[in-house]
């Protein structure tokens, strides 16, 4: 466990590669819509190698520059071991499922506009607080999410596969998958004392010198 939590954004980055393999060769062996839904989970992974890896930094930015923990930012509020549990068990599993329930229209939606929906925390809340018009994820979620999911929900909607109910309960699971895989994780993971911080390299990437401007003012 202790491996995999170390480098779970490089399992996913190979699960990329993987899966771009397999899509390219074998993607007619799904439905169209299926196809879409993996694409947004391929974007999932795309996001979160951004975030970790390269050009990496997340870590630092969020728990710095974000929510201003100055003491100890390796580990709060956001650490390695919810990073793992957030990113793999939990998104995994909400993006993964609805390939396999692909007429449940609403499971789509809600898949897509969750991706959409990064857009108010990469774009607007961590930008702002770090003063920039770029942060890592914010990449995936311009030129990825949001095209998959326009393209979704274009498609069902022109071939008649969604009605209004399916968009009202699409954007409650929406909202609801931001309680409980945002919200909730940190309100039962998140700790000062927490065992699994950040190591060194995948603290700090993208930005770092800024975000360590920022963590200084903050401490003088």
């Amino acid at each position: 466990m202790k491996f995999y939590r170390q480098n779970w954004y490089f399992v996913g980055g190979i699960l990329f590669v993987a899966l771009a393999f397999f899509m390219g060769f074998w993607g007619n062996l799904f439905s169209h819509i299926q196809q879409i839904l993996i694409y947004s989970f391929m974007a999932v992974l795309v996001h979160q190698f951004e975030e970790y890896v390269y050009p990496g930094g997340f870590p630092a930015i969020f728990n710095i520059a974000a929510n201003g923990e100055k003491n100890v930012s390796d580990r709060y509020p956001l650490n390695a071991n919810l990073s793992c549990i957030i990113n793999v068990f939990l998104a995994y599993t909400f993006y993964i499922v609805p390939i396999f329930l692909p007429h449940n229209i609403w499971l789509g939606l809600a898949q897509v506009m969750f991706g959409m929906f990064q857009i108010f925390i990469h774009g607007i809340q961590i930008n702002s607080k770090l003063k920039s018009i770029y942060n890592p994820g914010l990449g995936a979620v311009v030129f990825l999410h949001w095209p998959i999911g326009v393209y979704y929900i274009w498609y069902v909607i022109t071939n008649n596969l969604a009605s209004m109910g399916d968009f009202a309960i699409g954007i409650i699971a929406t909202l609801i998958g931001v309680v409980l895989m945002i919200k909730l994780p940190f309100i039962l993971f998140k700790s000062k004392e927490s065992k699994f911080p950040f190591s060194e390299d995948r603290m700090y990437g993208y930005a770092k010198e800024k975000v360590l401007i920022i963590k200084n003012s903050e401490t003088c």
